[in-house]
Formats: structure tokens, sequence, C-alpha cells
């Protein structure tokens, strides 16, 4: 019956255009695949599980195989890994990578090496059951299709699984028992193997009157991610411990053994190490800068043996991981190295590799060998740095060498925490956030014209909304939360897409979803008219003053601030609509605006500060309300040059922190005081100075070193000093508006879709003068105080 199937027809119809994979005309209909998800008998998570197919072939060939897991695999062919996944994704998009493999007449091994850790994985991990996927196009679909051709499996033994504490979010770490783990099980050696089960029709799109859980079928969206050898970092201790409990040992320089550099030239690939019996020995691994890795170690000997993998952003001056003091990043000298990591346990054979399912991340590693009654020799200790492959592509210059200095901090904080989500954190969550996400996607857009990652980003915060309208705070994410702050926030994102990139037929697609997104907000609103607090967290920033980050009235009252953010939120929908051509539905959103505009005038304003308070009290006030309601664009001329001046100038505002310091400078742009967002760069440039190479999440004592929301910045180099900004959808003619203010000159290339834009800029007796250059087909303005000057396609100066 399969034969058959095979050869009936060797496209997927319209409806379901992710699938290149032969079948019969009724299966097609109903977007199923050929093959099928297939599972290991007897298992429930946390377990891993090896899957394989022998096979041979009479000449040389190439196939195109499509593969998928659940929850996530490495694909091994003939003994060598060639990819993993499946990229993150969600139930209703369930991804799958495409190989073309290469092979030659005679026998091989296809081996997959499959996890399921249910609720001990990352919270980002969803599952509807754990399974593998494997399709083969055309005729092989019989001989290599999973669900069809002779498809083994067992469970792969010496696994345990370890709390990562505190960031409980991204899933346990391992634990490797040598003795009981399968060697050489990507080779398709061993015993012990049996045949897998067949589970479901793999599916492309839902078309049955029932619908079990499932997953849908999508292509996988991205490139492969970045994995390349670190060759990397200087060993700053070694030194032998009493036991394996280091947390508590304070780390003391005069410590260390005279065989350091041993230990550096085995990070250098070079070389190999051995570590006496009876001995336990510590040693603190700096790699001078922030990476995301795969551990990998290889071992002779060492039977009884325990080597523990940990790693830290910083070392601590206590013994708080979650609110400790950190201090200068650079020094480890009486300080406490908290880390999480994971543990192998040699079996004492000759060359044992032992990897993680997982990456990690930070700047620190503490490597802890302990031998027992033999020796062990650490042939190799290999990173294999993990990302998105995004680089920058973009080039600033200033006059100013503190900008200069701190590009590489705020670059390697977007390539820390862009993988095959936009993440808020590479040490904890690993989690995409809306908030986050959208700063994350402006900085990727002045960065490379790549814009795959944002472009998953929108699409899967779109899946992830809920009855109410509202989308939710992170996703992918098997645990709900909301933070209806980030809903406006998303929809922002929606908007800025837009307009840096030339997608129309995508941004229309995701309208609907900003329209449910934007009219969920009715249901808060309360009989004054009034936004009253949403469900969930309203978390806005980490203001030291401000609970859990939530403004004043923001659990359960009426807060300016989300006021102030819906008004915006508003407005960014009708000046979307407007662009889009959609009149009725722009002036709708306009007419929402400004009508409770008006009533937050009669609420929160204080006449005697000229500010708007955060709360009916008029007890609080804060950056955050102020920007708000100016970037809004509903005040009048008068009230606005005084909310201005209170902005500017009023000392007892609540303080914007890291994060929406990019709204911040948004506004220190609309009032063309640029010189202020200079002097509010003072905390990025202390940044460099304590050592950190990657933005804080928040003010010291900051929990995370790295939280790409910081590096908002870099986007700011571009947009607001330089003045580079799209004028209207897809990018396609441009606005210049330099703003130098002390800076006497900038000059700086910015990717676009069609090529570049480069601006120089410089200050003489009191004047700008430059030059700009558009690639072809683009044109635009420079706006030169309340002077405009058309702009063409080429060099031109002014």
């Amino acid at each position: 019956m399969m034969g058959e199937r095979a050869d009936a027809l060797r496209c997927i119809i319209d409806q379901d255009p992710y699938l290149h994979l032969n079948g019969d005309k009724s299966w097609r209909e109903r977007g199923l695949w050929p093959c099928a998800w297939i599972a290991c008998p007897d298992t429930q998570p946390p377990f891993v599980a090896a899957y394989r197919l022998c096979f041979a072939l009479e000449q040389d060939t190439t196939i195109r195989t499509h593969v998928s897991a659940d929850e996530r695999y490495e694909l091994f062919l003939d003994g060598e890994r060639i990819g993993r996944g499946s990229e993150q994704g969600a139930p209703d998009c369930w991804f799958y990578e495409t190989y073309d493999l290469s092979l030659t007449a005679g026998e091989h091994v296809l081996v997959a090496r499959v996890w399921a850790l249910g609720s001990r994985a990352g919270l980002a991990q969803m599952s509807v059951r754990p399974g593998f996927l494997f399709a083969a196009e055309g005729k092989w679909i019989d001989r290599l299709g999973s669900g069809i051709a002779p498809w083994e499996t067992k469970r792969l033994s010496g696994y345990s699984f370890v709390s990562p504490a505190p960031a409980h979010w991204r899933g346990d770490n391992v634990c490797i028992d040598g003795s009981a783990f399968p060697w050489n099980f990507e080779q398709g050696l061993g015993d012990g193997w049996q045949p897998a089960i067949t589970v479901r029709p793999a599916m492309g799109r839902r078309v049955d009157w029932e619908l079990p859980p499932q997953h849908l079928l999508h292509p996988a969206t991205l490139p492969p991610m970045l994995e390349q050898e670190l060759k990397t970092g200087t060993v700053r201790l070694v030194t032998d411990v009493p036991s394996v409990d280091t947390q508590a040992l304070e780390v003391r320089l005069r410590d260390n053994r005279p065989d350091a550099d041993d230990w550096t030239e085995l990070l250098r690939g070079r070389g190999h190490v051995t570590v006496p019996s009876h001995t336990t020995r510590r040693i603190i691994i700096d790699l001078e800068n922030y990476y995301c890795a795969y551990p990998e170690l290889v071992t002779t000997g060492g039977a009884g043996a325990l080597v523990r993998v940990l790693w830290a952003e910083s070392l601590y001056h206590d013994l708080d991981a979650l609110r400790g003091h950190k201090g200068q990043r650079d020094e480890v000298e009486g300080k406490y190295f908290i880390g999480i990591g994971d543990t192998f346990l040699p079996d004492g054979g000759e060359q044992r590799r032992f990897s993680t399912l997982w990456w990690q991340a930070g700047r620190y590693i503490e490597l802890l060998v302990r031998t027992a009654e033999e020796p062990i020799t650490i042939e190799r200790f290999t990173l294999h740095e993990t990302r998105y492959p995004l680089e920058m592509e973009s080039t600033f210059a200033a006059g100013d060498e503190r900008l200069m200095d701190v590009i590489p901090l705020l670059v390697r904080g977007v390539q820390m925490d862009a993988h095959e989500v936009f993440s808020d954190s590479p040490y904890y969550e690993q989690l995409m956030y809306a908030g986050d996400a959208r700063l994350e996607a402006l900085l990727t857009y002045i960065m490379t014209r790549d814009d795959r990652l944002p472009r998953k980003a929108l699409r899967m915060f779109d899946l992830s909304r809920l009855p109410s309208g509202l989308t939710q705070s992170r996703y992918p994410s098997r645990q709900l939360q909301i933070i209806a702050p980030f809903a406006i926030w998303w929809i922002g994102m929606v908007r800025d897409y837009a307009l840096w990139r030339n997608d129309r037929a995508f941004v229309e697609s995701l309208m609907p979803g900003v329209r449910a997104t934007i009219a969920s907000f009715d249901r808060w609103l309360g009989s004054d008219g009034l936004l009253h607090a949403p469900e969930g967290w309203n978390t806005l920033d980490w203001v030291p003053a401000w609970d859990a980050g939530i403004p004043p009235d923001g659990v359960s009252g009426v807060s300016g601030v989300l006021n102030w953010q819906l008004v915006y939120g508003l407005t960014q929908v009708a000046d979307l609509e407007t662009r889009l051509g959609e009149a009725e539905l722009a002036a709708r959103s306009a007419r929402q605006a400004a009508v409770l505009a008006r009533r937050l005038e009669e609420t929160f304003w204080d006449d005697e500060r000229g500010l708007f308070a955060d709360d009916r009290a008029r007890e609080h006030f804060s950056e955050h309300t102020q920007c708000l309601a100016l970037l809004s664009g509903q005040l009048d001329a008068v009230r606005g040059r005084r909310v201005a001046a209170g902005l500017l100038n009023d000392q007892d505002l609540a303080r914007a922190t890291i994060y929406f310091s990019h709204y911040l400078f948004e506004t220190y742009r609309e009032l063309g005081r640029v010189d202020l967002l200079l002097r509010r760069m003072e905390l990025w440039f202390e940044l460099t100075r304590m050592g950190l190479k990657t933005p804080l999440e928040s003010p010291e004592p900051s929990r995370s070193d790295c939280h790409a929301w910081g590096s908002h910045p870099l986007y700011h180099y571009f947009a607001t000093i330089l003045g580079i900004r799209p004028a209207d959808l897809g990018f396609q003619t441009v606005e210049v508006v330099p703003q130098l203010a002390s800076l006497s000159a900038a000059s700086g290339t910015l990717v676009h879709p069609r090529g570049d834009i480069t601006v120089d800029v410089r200050v003489e007796n009191g004047q700008l003068h430059g030059s700009i250059s558009l690639p072809e087909g683009v044109s635009g303005r420079l706006r030169l105080g309340d002077r405009m000057v058309a702009l063409h396609a080429g060099r031109q100066t002014f």
C-alpha cells in the first residue's frame, strides 16, 4: 500500500506548501504526511532515547530528508553529527529541519539522539508527545521514512537530571554515568535495540472533524545555529580542594598551583592534563568574554572519578546567587564561584567523549576533577560556541571614544540573546519576552539585512494569543504568563517591522492579531473610561521603588503609566492602519486615543508640577509617564512644553532604568535633546569600566549580567544620533535627522534591504555639514531644523 502511495504524486497540494513528500490524494488533502511519528516503547519523561536505521545504497545519490522530534534531537549519519533540532516552536507551529544527504554506494546508518524531559525541560520547550519523525522525498519514503522503514530504538541509560537552580526556568542539567552509558550509540552499535512503535501520521494542516493534540508541522524558519570551536580563555586558578563542595570556598590566588599553564594549553587544544588518584582539583577559567557554548570533554582512565563543569556570569562577593554583589567583573580574588552546569562520571575507558544535551552560558567556568583509585587524563576540553549567526554589518564612528568603546558590549549582548528565538537572558530564563524582543528586533534591523528571527518572533507571539485577545508575555512557553504592557509592545513590534522591512503581505497577515490585541484592553475600561489594571503581571521597568517592576496602582487600581501606554499603543495602531490604507480603522483607534488622553489629563495632571502623575492621588511621578504622554502625540503645545520641561528638569521623578531608557531616548530625540541621551549613556560607559562584556538586566546588584534589552543604545547610534529612520512602509524612503549634540562629528553605514545608507556629518562653525549616500531606488529627505532637503539615490553633500 505504501509503495502505491509513494508512486502516486510528487508534491503536496497548495494548501500545505511546507511539505514536498509523496502520498496519495486522500492523504494529501487531509494534510497528512506519508510518514509517521514513532516512539521508544515504555518510556516516560525525563528520558533520552536513540533511534537507528541501517540501510544500503546501490549507487551514489543525494536524498532530501525532513526531520523533527519531540522534544529535541541530534542527527548522526555514519557516526558524525549532521544536525540539531527541532527549532523551538509550539504545537501549532512545530518545526522540522531539512537535510540533503549526499551518500555513497554501500552501507549506512542513521541515528538520532532524542530527549524528552517533560516538566524538567526549560519552560521554552513545549511538547505534545515524545517521538521522532524522519521523512524522505520521492522513492526513498519506503526505505527511510519513519513509520514505514524498520527504524529501531532504545533508551539511552546513564543519564540523570540535575536542577539548574537558581536558573530553574532553563531546564535541568545532566549527569552522565560513563559506566552505564552506551558508548558509540551514535554509530548504531551496541545491543538493546528494538522496533520503534508507530504513534500517528505526521500532519501539516488540520482538516479532520476531531483534533486531538498533535504537532502541526512547518518548515524551519531559521538557518542552523552557529557552531564553532572556541580556543580561548585564561586559567585564573588551579588548586586542590578538600571536597566537591566549592561554592563556599573563597578564591585565593595565592593557592594557585604551578601547573596552570598546562590547563591553558588544554583550552587551546594542545596537549592533555593528568590528575593523580585521590585528588580533588579545582580549575577556574576566565573566557574573557561572554559565550554560549556546548561543552565537550574527552577522558581516559579515571574509573570512579567525577568531572563537573559549572558556568557563571561573574564571581560573587557573597553567597546570594540572585541578589548577590558581583562588583568588578574582571576580579576573582576573594570572591565565590556560584554556578550551574553538568557532571560526568568516567568509567575508566579510553577516549570517552562526554557531551551535553543543551548549551550553557557565561564568562567563567569552574572545572572540578575528583579522582578515586585511578588517575584521569583530560584528553580534550572543548567549547562549541552556539548562537544565531548574527553579525554586525553596519558601522558607526564618532569623536567620543566612550561611544566607540561600548559598541562591542552592545553587539555582544544582542548576539548572546539571539538563538532559535530572541531570549531575555541566556543564563536564566532563555525565554522570548515581547518587551525584550521588540528592542532586539530593532537592533537586528540596524545590524543585518537578515530579518528571519524578527519575523519568527512576530509570528510566535501572534500564535500565543489568549481568548481575551492578549498575546502572552513570553512564547514559546509551556507555562502561561500575562504581561499586558508587553502585548502593546508587540503591537509596536509589528509597526517597527512594517517600517524597517518591505513585506506588506506579512504585515497584513498580522493585522487581525494587532486589532484583536488592542481591542482586548476594552474589557478593562471602567465606567470612568479609564484603564483599570489588566489581569496578569503588569511590570514595565525594574525601577527600584516599584515592586516587581509594577508602576503605582498597576496591580488593582488605575495606573497613569499603564493608561498612557495604552494611548501610545492606540496611536501606533492608528498610524499603522493609515499606512496600510485602512482609514476607517485608523480613525477609530485615533479617536479612542484622543478620548482616553483627555480623560487622563483630567485625572492625572498636576498643574503645580506641570507633570502627569503615576496615580490618582498624585503622589508618584516618573519619567515613564511623561515619556509615554509625549510619545503619544496627544498633548497640546502648551501642555507638551510643560511636560517636556518637567521631564528634563525635575530631579524627583522615578527614573527609567536600562530597559525603559529606550523610550526615554526616543523622547529625547523628539525633543531635540540628544545631549541628555549622551549624558545618560554614562550608565553604559560604567559597564565597560566594571568589566562587563554584555549589558545588565537592571540596576546593581543585577541578577543577570546579560540582557539584550540593554543593547538598545546601539540602535540610537544610527536611528537617533545619525538620525536614519524609515519614512514609510518598507523603508522605501528614508528620513535623516542628525542630532550630534556635543559631538563634533559622527558617521556610519547602515544596512538597508536595497544596499547601504551612509551618513557622514560634522559640525563646522556651528553648522552641520556632511554627505549622505542612498542605495539605488531609495529616496528621502534630510531635516535640518525647520529646513527640508530632498535626497536621491547616490551621494549628495549638504
